[in-house]
Parts: structure tokens; sequence; C-alpha cells
């Protein structure tokens, strides 16, 4: 019986915190019309070449929402996402690592790094990634502390 009531204290404590989180990731998040990535495919990133994917494939997950190119790659997403999602939210990785500001992307400027994806500002004669393989090592560290910050 004890059980019984303390997991559902928890569960009745943790609905808040979720739709919380979900709110502050929306806010902190690089959002086009609610859509990540500018509607780019998250998982097609990891197969050689990003995609856009199709309104008819969004998955939302902790209140962002993702298009998929296809269904293998929506049913991938739902089974790790963490593994997808965009690192800072989808944006800018040198401009965080930089001096922490927000910079949208070029959704076809991205790396991996250790599994995980970083988008680039490339517009203008302005390649951020070019800059970003200078000093990745600082600036991945830097990006890091300021991303962090954006969430206390």
């Amino acid at each position: 019986m004890k059980t019984t009531l303390l997991l559902l204290a928890l569960l009745l404590t943790s609905v808040p915190l979720l739709a919380q989180n979900a709110t502050l990731r929306q806010k902190h998040f690089s959002l086009e019309k609610s859509t990540a990535l500018q509607g780019y495919d998250p998982v097609s990133y990891f197969n050689a070449k990003p995609l856009r994917g199709k309104a008819d494939l969004t998955h939302t997950h902790g209140g962002v929402a993702y298009r998929f190119a296809n269904a293998a790659n929506l049913d991938a997403f739902k089974k790790d996402p963490a593994r997808y999602e965009p690192q800072y939210g989808g944006w800018c990785a040198y401009a965080m690592g930089h001096d922490g500001s927000k910079v949208e992307v070029d959704p076809e400027t991205y790396k991996l790094i250790d599994g995980k994806l970083f988008l680039f500002y490339n517009q203008f004669f302005n390649n951020t990634l070019k800059t970003w393989n200078k000093d990745e090592v600082r600036l991945h560290r830097q990006a890091d502390v300021n991303w962090a910050k954006t969430f206390r």
C-alpha cells in the first residue's frame, strides 16, 4: 500500500515537471512554425544526407515537433530521441560556443561529433563550421557551458 501511494505521489509530481520541461524546451529550441530543424528529418543526418521531413510524419518529443522523411526514421527517433536531437536546441554551435548567442542555422551545414548533431550558420560568405573546425575543442566545451546556463 505504501509503495502504491509513493508511486502515485511521484507520478503526480512528475507531470507538472514534464509539462514545464516541454515549455522550457519550446522556449529555448530553434523552431520554425513550431517545428525543429526547419522541417528537416533529424535521423537523416545520420544516414549521410539531411532530408526534408513530411508534414504527415511529424512527432513531438518534449514539446518539440520533428518531421521525418519516412516511417523508418520516425520509428528510429521514437526509440532513441536523445541520439538524434540537435545539440544546443538546433542553434548554431559556433555562436553558442563563441558568446552563448542563439543564431539561426543553415540546416544543411552540420557536423556529427561523437554521434551528436551540431548545426551551423552559413550565409553571406560566413560559414561558421569552418571557424568551429579551427578551434573545435575550446568552442565545444564553451558551448556546453553556455547552453547549460540557458536552463538556469
